[in-house]
C-alpha cells in the first residue's frame, strides 16, 4: 500500500515538476513582453496569460493524440522516447536560456492578440512534444494539460507583471532552469521504467 501510495506521490511530484518546467518558456517570453511594455496594468497581465495559459493547455492534448496513435507500435521502448524527447527539449531549453537576448524597442502599452497567440504557440512546441512523449506511459493527460496550462497563466502572468523590473537576465535563468527540470522528469521515468 505504501509502495503505491510513494507511486501515486512520484507522479504528482513529477506532473508538477513538469508543468512548471512547460511554464518557464512562457514565463522567460512574458518577461520579454512585459518589459516591452509601458507600466503593464494587471488586466494586460491577466489576458496575456489567459492566451498562454490556453495554448499551453491545448498543445499537450494534440502531441498526446499524436503519439497514442504511435504508442502500440513501440510500447516496448517507450520510456526510452519519453527520456530522450524530454531530455532533447530540456537541452534545447538551456541553449534558450544561454543565448544572449536582444532588447526590445519602443515601449508599448498593450500587444496585440495575435502577436500574442504567436508567441504562446512557439514557446508551446515543447509542451506539443511533452505531450507526444506522454502517451508512451501510463498519464492522464486531461489533469497534466491542466496543469501545464495553470502554470503557465499563473507564471506569464507574474512575467508580464514584474517583466520591467527583473528584465531578461531572470528569463535567461527561468528557461536554464526549466530545460533542467525537464530532463530531470525524463530522467525520473526512465528510472521507474527500468526498476520495475
Amino acid at each position: 500500500m505504501s509502495l503505491g501510495w510513494n507511486h501515486s506521490l512520484m507522479n504528482f511530484v513529477s506532473m508538477m515538476i513538469l508543468a512548471l518546467a512547460m511554464s518557464t518558456d512562457a514565463f522567460a517570453a512574458a518577461v520579454g513582453k512585459g518589459t516591452a511594455l509601458r507600466n503593464p496594468r494587471l488586466s494586460e497581465a491577466l489576458r496575456t496569460g489567459i492566451i498562454f495559459g490556453v495554448i499551453e493547455a491545448i498543445t499537450p492534448l494534440v502531441g498526446w493524440a499524436l503519439g497514442s496513435i504511435a504508442a502500440e507500435f513501440v510500447a516496448d521502448w517507450d520510456h526510452w522516447i519519453a527520456f530522450t524527447l524530454l531530455s532533447i527539449l530540456g537541452v534545447l531549453m538551456i541553449r534558450t536560456g544561454l543565448r544572449a537576448k536582444e532588447a526590445e524597442s519602443t515601449p508599448a502599452i498593450r500587444h496585440s492578440f495575435w502577436l500574442l497567440a504567436a508567441t504562446g504557440f512557439a514557446t508551446s512546441i515543447d509542451a506539443m512534444a511533452v505531450g507526444v512523449s506522454l502517451a508512451f506511459i501510463d498519464n492522464n493527460i486531461l489533469i497534466t494539460a491542466a496543469a501545464i496550462g495553470l502554470a503557465s497563466f499563473v507564471m506569464v502572468t507574474l512575467g508580464v507583471m514584474v517583466g520591467r523590473l527583473i528584465g531578461n537576465v531572470a528569463g535567461k535563468w527561468a528557461e536554464i532552469l526549466g530545460g533542467l527540470a525537464l530532463m530531470g522528469v525524463g530522467t525520473v521515468i526512465l528510472y521507474e521504467h527500468l526498476t520495475m
